[in-house]
């Protein structure tokens, strides 16, 4: 597993993981950009359940890469498709509450997914809210605080990242 400079994982994880505990169930996200003018812009959605701001992301399908992944969750939650980078740029943790009242460790793998085309319509949009900002915004946005990390870090280099 890849750990970038922008991955936190706890104290507590790692314990958890040096004596065996469960590993926390994987997913991939998707960091949608674009620039305007000379200013990078990402999307958020919001999420289905709570109404939080949110990368897309979602559970690997079938033999699907967690690239794939991102890609298909930014389609389908987001009505956004690109291009998407092969390498992530860092995980983050959060627990997942599932319909019967148990969290799941959720570990994310997000991949910047440069924006290239924008529907009106897509499979989720009478579910979310999807909306522009500077990644400093976004940053303030969302709950997580390593994704959070993430984003503010993505923020001025998605070139390098996503090329």
């Amino acid at each position: 597993m890849i750990f970038t400079h922008a991955t936190r994982i706890s104290l507590a994880e790692r314990l958890r993981r040096l004596f065996g505990g469960n590993p926390p169930r994987v997913q991939a996200a998707a960091l949608p950009w674009r620039r305007e003018g000379e200013q990078i812009k990402v999307l958020l959605v919001t999420s289905r359940g709570t109404g939080r701001w949110v990368l897309p992301k979602g559970w690997p399908e079938g033999g699907e890469s967690l690239d794939g992944t991102a890609a298909r969750e930014a389609r389908e939650e987001a009505g956004v498709e690109g291009s998407t980078a092969k390498t992530e740029i860092g995980r983050y943790l959060y627990g997942k509450e599932t319909g019967s009242g148990l969290t799941w460790r959720c570990e994310v793998a997000v991949f910047p997914l440069q924006v290239e085309r924008e529907a009106k319509r897509w499979p989720e949009k009478k579910e979310r809210t999807r909306r522009w900002v500077s990644p400093e915004e976004a940053a303030g946005m969302v709950q997580e605080p390593d994704l959070a990390e993430l984003i503010a870090t993505f923020e001025g280099h998605p070139r390098k990242i996503a090329a």
